[in-house]
């Protein structure tokens, strides 16, 4: 999707520190428990969690701004693409799962960041998330990264003609002729990056909103204002 000039990676907010490979402000915009909690007191995330004892949280100006020109992909968690299908409506929703719970295992454990009891949680979430899918727009199963890839890239030039054939041409802003914003939602990764529970990136977790099992979310309050239970 890097090459595709009209979308727009929005990362995460989070505590927890980098993986081996990650770069702040590319993959996530790594920070401080003090200073989240700052964003969150300023309103500044639409909706956050605590992840295994880390925060996460989606930063809804970077968003709206992108939205100003460009189709977004998000990344999140079951939880919190839920959150978000209630301020972004009409966002695209892609699931994007593991080939079997065998791979998704051996994708935790290949990461190296997870104890054997936190990887039993991840699964244990996973097939919870993955029971039903109904509220998703696609499915995406993550066997092979490169057609994973593929996969994502011709959903999202099919949701681009979709909207023109529905009377919805795009303006210079990225915009609908109604003056609504075009593209709205998350991404997950699996390995699943909804969070990719692997250790290969898939940019295959997002285009308007994603998620993939194993991501293991805890206690979510939104932001502006709202307030949730959260068990992914």
């Amino acid at each position: 999707m890097k090459q595709d000039k009209g979308v727009v990676f929005c990362p995460s907010v989070t505590t927890r520190p980098p993986r081996p490979g990650e770069i702040d402000g590319e993959d996530y915009h790594f920070t401080c428990q003090e200073e989240f909690f700052s964003l969150i007191e300023r309103d500044e995330l639409i909706e956050w969690a605590n992840v295994y004892g880390n925060y996460y949280g989606t930063p809804g100006k970077a968003i709206d701004m992108a939205l100003g020109s460009s189709d977004v992909i998000v990344e999140k968690d079951v939880q919190g693409a839920r959150t978000l299908r209630a301020v972004y409506p009409e966002g695209i929703y892609i699931f994007v799962l593991p080939p079997s719970f065998e791979e998704l295992k051996r994708r935790i454990g290949g990461r190296g960041t997870e104890k054997e009891h936190e990887m039993d949680l991840r699964l244990q979430g996973a097939r919870q998330e993955i029971s039903d899918l109904s509220s998703y727009d696609y499915v995406i199963i993550n066997a092979d990264l490169d057609r994973a890839k593929e996969r994502l890239v011709a959903i999202v030039a099919g949701e681009r003609r979709r909207r023109l054939l529905a009377g919805e041409p795009l303006d210079g802003e990225g915009r609908a002729s109604n003056g609504k914003p075009t593209a709205k939602g998350t991404a997950g990764r699996i390995s699943v990056q909804t969070c990719d529970c692997g250790g290969q990136k898939s940019e295959a977790t997002g285009v308007g909103r994603e998620s993939g099992p194993g991501s293991g979310s805890e206690t979510c309050h939104q932001g502006v204002g709202r307030n949730h239970e959260r068990e992914d």
